[in-house]
């Protein structure tokens, strides 16, 4: 079956007549209809270009109604309200928790905002800077610390020796006022550094060599850090110095050798000073243990010199007491007493004759060589011999 061409009856029947020239719609943009099909009953369906065309002539009739005229004065007040409410809320900002804003007026400083939700007026009027101000910061003078990224201008020092040393190290700093931090200076950073140069050169330069390449560098550390803000401070920058830390300290390369051959004469000598320090130590405590002990014994015999002096006169004025009252009997006792006591560590036995009638047999062990616990021991019972003065004739 051929197309419709319009000019015949078509499926859907002749074309109704009307203002659309005899254009003919489709039975879905029909009133009422259902594309064609059996679809039942429907209501009436939203209209696309009804609706277009309806806003287009509100617009029209908003900004003139037709060609030629003009725009009524209640569109440019919407419009107008529109962009200046668009422009207020771009006032709206919000500070992190580590950060602080700086609001200037024309550019000039107004107040600092502390964290959350804030407001400024709209550009131009007010402007808003954000600054870290819990962030650490750090700058590396002198270089990285290797050889290949060495800055020899930064670098290089002079001691109070009049030595060079090729010194680099860091600095830790953080944003203490934001407002002076970006109001005091031009470039905050190239301030730091520039202070952080001048305050080690002036350090290093009354500090001596040996002392920043063995012990001193917490020294020069704290000294620098002190240093650089207190002239921070004077600057007002803003800035506070968490640390400086010394990451490497080297003669220049050139003397490198020569340095080494010093700090092994350094290393001797200290080495030599050690054992020295060693034996006098050794020496005058030995010494010392010596005198104390020449002194105790001294005392101890001076002790025992009062004491002995001291039981003698006792013990003589007892005697002299008995020889009062019995002077024979003491002399004969006194007498004994001697010879007992020169007698007792001689080898020798001494028998008086009064009185025998037969020899005497003294036992094999008398003449062997008797200790003085044996000496101290009486003689035995047999023998009948008396300690007496020695005798010529006397037997051995």
């Amino acid at each position: 079956m051929p197309w419709n061409d319009n000019a015949n009856p078509g499926p859907w029947g002749s074309p109704p007549s009307g203002d659309d020239g005899g254009r003919k719609e489709p039975p879905s943009r029909r009133p009422g209809g259902n594309g064609g099909g059996p679809r039942g009953p429907r209501g009436p369906g939203p209209d696309l270009s009804a609706g277009v065309e309806l806003l287009r002539q509100r617009l029209r009739g908003l900004f003139g109604g037709g060609p030629g005229g003009g725009v009524r004065p209640g569109a440019i007040a919407a419009i107008a309200g529109a962009v200046f409410a668009l422009w207020t809320l771009s006032g709206l900002y919000v500070v992190q928790p580590n950060e602080e804003a700086v609001v200037t007026t024309f550019g000039a400083y107004t107040r600092s905002e502390a964290p959350g939700l804030r407001y400024h007026l709209p550009e131009p009027i007010e402007d808003v800077e954000k600054v870290p101000i819990t962030t650490l910061n750090r700058l590396d003078i002198g270089g990285g610390g290797t050889a290949d990224s060495d800055v020899p201008q930064e670098s290089l020092m002079l001691t109070s020796d009049e030595n060079i040393v090729d010194l680099n190290f860091s600095v830790t700093w953080r944003v203490a006022d934001a407002s002076r931090y970006l109001f005091a200076t031009r470039n905050p950073e190239d301030a730091v550094k520039s202070v952080a140069e001048s305050a080690m050169r002036e350090v290093v330069g009354k500090t001596p060599l040996d002392l920043i390449l063995t012990t001193g560098r917490g020294q020069v550390q704290q000294q620098t850090a002190d240093l650089m803000q207190k002239t921070l401070d004077q600057w007002g920058a803003g800035v506070s110095i968490v640390e400086v830390q010394i990451r490497g300290v080297n003669p220049p390369q050139e003397a490198a050798a020569a340095f080494r051959d010093v700090q092994s004469a350094e290393q001797d000598r200290a080495s030599a000073v050690n054992e020295a320090n060693a034996y006098r130590n050794r020496v005058v405590n030995e010494a010392k243990g010596d005198a104390a002990k020449i002194v105790q014994s001294a005392q101890g015999y001076r002790e025992q010199s009062v004491r002995t002096a001291t039981g003698d006169a006792a013990r003589f004025n007892s005697i002299y007491g008995e020889y009062r009252r019995a002077p024979e009997a003491t002399r004969e006792r006194l007498y004994l007493e001697t010879m007992e006591k020169v007698l007792a560590r001689s080898n020798k036995v001494i028998v008086s004759g009064k009185g025998l009638t037969a020899p005497v047999i003294l036992p094999p062990d008398v003449f062997r060589p008797r200790s003085p616990a044996a000496a101290a021991a009486p003689p035995p019972a047999d023998s009948q011999a008396a300690p007496v003065a020695p005798q010529r004739g006397a037997s051995q």
